[in-house]
């Protein structure tokens, strides 16, 4: 298999080089990710921005989670596409991903359309933990992948989940740590410090992607 994180599925082969039907986890997996993008930009909908501040975080917090979930779906298909699905701790990852996937517009639509100051900073509290739940399941596909025991990647390939399990698991406690007061109490152009600081993954990603794309792509025979 060639899997390349830029969001394309590779076609899936078993030993003898026949093609297989991919598993049905990933085809859900793509339907969930796809309603909650959809499901974002509809939780805008109902009411209308009362100033130029209000409409500028709305704007920046979905543009965010719409990058967020794209780059989470191409990191997600490129680890799949490698990971056997029948291993007990991929499926429970798997379930748990989705669920937290499934959840991020009830929690956005909270944080952004939330009827209480209260509701709102309660909802980014969890939008935060949910955004670190993702990155460290991320960071639990590549350390599976990466392991030498598992034998799942050759040696330069197992490098390069190593260090994008290090990267995803740094990212998850970046996020976690955005829960602290601190990060909301401060806002610059309307838009609490904590959200600013969600944005890193992207950067991460994107940023390395940009100037090292080897590192971000990976070819597993």
């Amino acid at each position: 298999m060639s899997p390349a994180d830029d969001g394309a599925h590779p076609e899936p082969f078993d030993t003898a080089g026949q093609r297989r039907p991919r598993p049905r986890i990933e085809t859900l997996a793509d339907l969930i990710f796809g309603l909650s993008l959809a499901i974002d930009a509809i939780a805008l909908l109902p009411t209308s921005a009362t100033t130029p501040a209000d409409m500028n975080s709305r704007i920046f917090i979905f543009a965010f989670t719409f990058l967020f979930l794209i780059t989470a779906w191409m990191v997600y298909t490129t680890y799949m596409s490698v990971l056997p699905v029948d291993m007990m701790p991929v499926t429970f990852l798997n379930v748990v991903l989705l669920l937290l996937v499934a959840l991020i517009p009830y929690l956005l639509n909270n944080v952004v359309l939330g009827d209480t100051a209260e509701i709102r900073d309660y909802s980014s509290t969890l939008f935060a933990l949910e955004l670190s739940g993702i990155l460290a399941i991320l960071a639990s596909f590549a350390h599976i992948l990466a392991s030498v025991d598992n034998r799942l990647a050759p040696p330069e390939e197992a490098r390069l989940f190593r260090n994008g399990r290090n990267r995803l698991a740094i990212l998850a406690v970046v996020m976690a740590i955005s829960i602290a007061p601190p990060f909301w109490q401060v806002a610059l152009f309307g838009v609490q410090a904590r959200i600013y600081i969600w944005t890193l993954p992207l950067i991460s990603y994107w940023l390395g992607r940009a100037i090292r794309p080897q590192s971000r792509t990976y070819r597993v025979s």
